[in-house]
């Protein structure tokens, strides 16, 4: 019997504008008339703008920037691939001439008609340590959840530290190549990366490329970055256990580039000692917060998140503006389907039909498309928008609204048609979403568009998705080509060489060839122990392979003799709560009760499940295999009734976690299967291995085990 899931792979016009502001509105009427309509689009777009990973440009200019950029096209701009945040001279601005902290990304706040600049800026309990890091580290990240302040926080330590420095903000991730070119040409640069989320995976920051911006004397170029809590906990260890294949391998790239930072914690909800220094501010717009302190962070509310999320949720009602929220939806399920870059105009004029039309369609009164759009980009008391960009730059949703409760998974129509349409790079960050996700014919359909885009590493990532999917054969022969070619370019011994080995001979084993895949993972042992040394991840996760598969060709004693050194070597290297320990062990009591006391073996696996509670969530893929393995003890113990409503229950949580048709999904209806047979219900199980059998043979490539099985027990039951 094959133990399943043995490891996890691991306003309104310019004028009214204009009469109302004074001596700044001078200047901008002089600007205006100096280079037309169109010239000042591109100049708010493309120079002082702060971009389309940011926030709009501030209260002040509000009105001029949407009038200008949302209803006149503009006749040039920046290619995206050198976007940088520029003076209007073309040049890159120095830390004192960025005035407005609007210009680094900083939510606009403003409470009250009169008031043109930003709100005062009040210390943060964090601001020493940061002020430290930066001028200790040249790497430093600001985490904390969406409106914390981390911008806010980052730009006034910036300024104050390093006022001469240069101030090279990348407006898109295309540019990013260029920003690090221009950061480490300059004299003195700091390399602004608000929202580092928006700046990794495919063609995005690496670890050896801060590392050459680091080189040199101290200071000389910083690096800070801003990263929302949701985004970070993604690469927190834990994480690991539950990605698989390249999901794994781009996981590791871009956490590395992030255990390179000095990492500063900044809390939404203000302390009492940071609501005093705020209370000494007569600013009306911090009063107006600091009295909502008790539900909210000061920031959060001053860049207005939960009067923005109100909005939507009341936008909905007939006559309100039910079409403005169905383009939010659809901006918002953009981001969360990986689009990492604003989405036009008329992407959302498409996208957002289906929305509306799931709500009530012309039962809503819906407003006209323009009006929806001024709508949704208006400013809530002159903060950020629901929406936020313009006409030539496109438009993203308020990250604020990523996190709203309730958010239903995004919908098909949304993530085909934006597949449709988007370049082959954003093909490959929706691709890897989806996988990591587990949302795997998605993953494989955007992969191949990625990889017939050219996007490195997409031919690797589709094969494993493939493997994952149900078709560990045509897996294996992809990873083969794969490995044959990094073999060549990079080297038998290079790190991503060594990775390709090791899902190559797992989704050999997976075929079925058990006994070429414990070979191959005892070579990859040796390999990963020279190349990388004893120690490393994937010299361990290596040897937890290679264990499982010389168990499954038979040697189960080989198998509970180098699961116990294993043990022992992670537990000292990652601590006795790691994932990876936790699924070692599952793995050890499953092979030592092969040949040993079933009864301890149970009472060993609920001690792990009260470790695994312990330290896991409630949907960690360990928790659920090790359910599993107590329903396939139970039902090797005789206990027919007790396994098969365990397999009811597991069936239950992997398909809502996985999907019906997952291979694992699969694999535990045909238990659920297997244990009706045992407690009398043929007819029923009968019925239900054909709608397996017709499940699977929809993704599964033929041959493969679980359709081997599910013959094997529909023949049992027609010949009985």
């Amino acid at each position: 019997m094959k133990m399943e899931d043995h490891v996890t792979q691991e306003g309104s016009s310019v004028s009214a504008y204009l009469r109302q502001n004074g001596e700044r509105s001078r200047d901008w009427l002089r600007y205006l008339t100096a280079v037309g309509a169109g010239g000042a689009a591109v100049a708010l777009s493309a120079m002082w703008a702060s971009g389309p990973l940011a926030t709009g440009i501030g209260a002040a200019v509000t009105a001029v920037y949407t009038f200008v950029t949302d209803r006149v096209r503009p006749q040039h701009s920046e290619p995206r691939e050198a976007a940088l945040l520029r003076t209007s001279s073309g040049g890159i601005p120095r830390l004192d001439q960025v005035d407005r902290p609007e210009l680094a990304g900083v939510h606009p706040a403003d409470g009250h008609p009169d008031h043109q600049l930003a709100p005062p800026y009040i210390e943060r309990d964090a601001e020493p340590e940061l002020r430290q890091a930066v001028l200790e580290s040249g790497f430093v990240l600001i985490v904390g959840e969406s409106t914390a302040g981390k911008t806010r926080l980052a730009y006034e330590v910036a300024r104050s530290c390093f006022p001469r420095h240069a101030f090279v903000r990348p407006l898109a991730r295309s540019a990013l190549a260029h920003a690090v070119k221009v950061a480490r040409r300059r004299r003195r640069a700091v390399l602004w990366l608000d929202d580092l989320e928006n700046y990794l995976g495919a063609d995005g920051l690496t670890a050896s490329a801060v590392a050459g911006l680091l080189r040199g004397s101290p200071g000389r170029v910083v690096v800070l970055a801003t990263m929302r809590s949701q985004e970070f906990r993604r690469y927190d260890a834990r994480e690991e256990s539950r990605l698989t294949g390249s999901d794994r391998d781009a996981w590791r790239v871009q956490r590395e580039v992030l255990h390179m930072a000095v990492q500063v914690r900044l809390e939404r909800r203000w302390s009492a000692a940071e609501q005093d220094r705020a209370d000494a501010h007569l600013d009306p717009r911090v009063q107006l917060a600091l009295g909502s302190c008790d539900r909210f962070g000061l920031a959060e509310v001053l860049a207005a998140g939960p009067e923005l999320l109100t909005a939507w949720e009341n936008a909905w009602a007939p006559g309100a503006n039910p079409r403005g929220a169905a383009i939010v939806a659809a901006a918002v399920d953009c981001r969360r389907s990986g689009l990492r870059r604003p989405a036009s105009r008329q992407w959302l004029q498409d996208f957002h039909l289906p929305y509306l039309a799931e709500r009530g369609g012309p039962d809503l009164q819906p407003e006209p498309f323009s009006e929806a759009m001024q709508w949704a980009c208006k400013a809530a008391y002159a903060t950020s928008g629901l929406l936020i960009g313009n006409y030539s730059q496109g438009y993203i949703a308020f990250d604020y609204l990523l996190n709203a409760p309730r958010l239903a998974p995004v919908p098909d129509h949304l993530w085909e048609a934006l597949l449709s349409r988007v370049e082959a790079a954003d093909a490959y960050d929706m691709g890897l979403l989806a996988h990591q996700a587990n949302q795997l014919a998605r993953a494989t359909t955007a992969l191949e568009r990625a990889r017939a885009g050219g996007v490195a590493g997409a031919d690797y990532l589709l094969a494993i998705a493939v493997g994952d999917r149900g078709r560990p054969r045509e897996a294996a022969r992809n990873l083969e080509g794969i490995v044959r070619r990094r073999q060549t370019q990079l080297g038998p011994r290079h790190p991503d060489t060594l990775a390709c080995l090791h899902q190559w001979a797992f989704f050999t084993g997976e075929a079925g060839d058990v006994q070429a895949a414990a070979s191959a993972f005892g070579d990859l042992v040796a390999a990963t122990t020279a190349a990388l040394g004893p120690e490393h991840t994937d010299t361990l996760a290596a040897r937890h392979q290679q264990a499982y598969f010389t168990g499954e060709v038979g040697d189960t004693q080989s198998a509970v003799q180098q699961l116990t050194v294993l043990l022992e070597d992670r537990t000292r290297l990652e601590g006795a709560d790691s994932p990876q320990v936790l699924a070692g062990r599952r793995s050890l009591i499953w092979f030592s009760a092969m040949t040993g006391d079933l009864a301890q073996a149970e009472q060993q696996l609920r001690q792990l499940m009260e470790d695994a509670v312990r330290t896991l969530g409630p949907d960690d893929p360990h928790l659920i295999a090790i359910r599993s393995t107590q329903a396939d003890f139970a039902a090797r113990a005789g206990r027919a009734r007790e396994a098969t409503a365990l397999f009811t229950q597991l069936v239950a949580e992997r398909s809502r976690i996985l999907g019906h048709n997952h291979p694992h999904a699969l694999h535990t209806r045909l238990q659920r299967a297997q244990g009706l047979m045992s407690t009398g219900h043929s007819e029923l199980a009968q019925r239900e291995l054909a709608q397996i059998l017709n499940d699977a043979q929809r993704v599964l490539e033929p041959g493969h085990r679980h359709l081997v099985l599910a013959h094997r027990m529909l023949d049992q039951l027609q010949q009985s």
